[in-house]
């Protein structure tokens, strides 16, 4: 792509203050890089990405409205976290933050227990042990 027809279109990248680099051709075919804040296509797809992740965040606080789940499977789809990323955070196993994200279980975690989560997800013990998902 010439860089003279490198798309500007609105997207969520402008509200944020971001751009995106692209690699595109300058005027003697040599390749540059420039800045874009997007273009339509790309912009229906972020939109559909985040309304993916905001169902995901609503489904998750219903589940711990619900007592489906504890608040940790909240505030990790909150963070776009998965397992994963959260127990290497945590510094744990997957299976047990797994386990820990029944609410059965989160009743029992200790402090100590709570403060790495609290850590990770950015908020304090209280709001962790207090989130209801109302």
């Amino acid at each position: 792509m010439k860089k003279q027809d490198l798309p500007q279109d609105e997207s969520n990248l402008k509200s944020a203050n971001m751009t995106e680099v692209l690699y595109v051709t300058d005027e003697n075919d040599n390749y540059t890089t420039a800045n874009s804040v997007g273009w339509e296509a790309k912009k229906l797809a972020l939109n559909e990405s985040l309304d993916l992740i905001n169902e995901r965040i609503q489904e998750a606080r219903q589940n711990v409205a619900d007592h489906i789940a504890s608040p940790i499977i909240y505030f990790m789809e909150l963070n776009k976290m998965d397992l994963g990323v959260l127990s290497s955070y945590v510094g744990m196993w997957q299976w047990r933050v797994k386990r820990h994200a029944k609410p059965k279980i989160f009743k029992t975690l200790s402090e100590s227990v709570l403060k790495k989560y609290a850590d990770a997800f950015g908020i304090s013990v209280d709001e962790l042990k207090n989130f209801d998902g109302k």
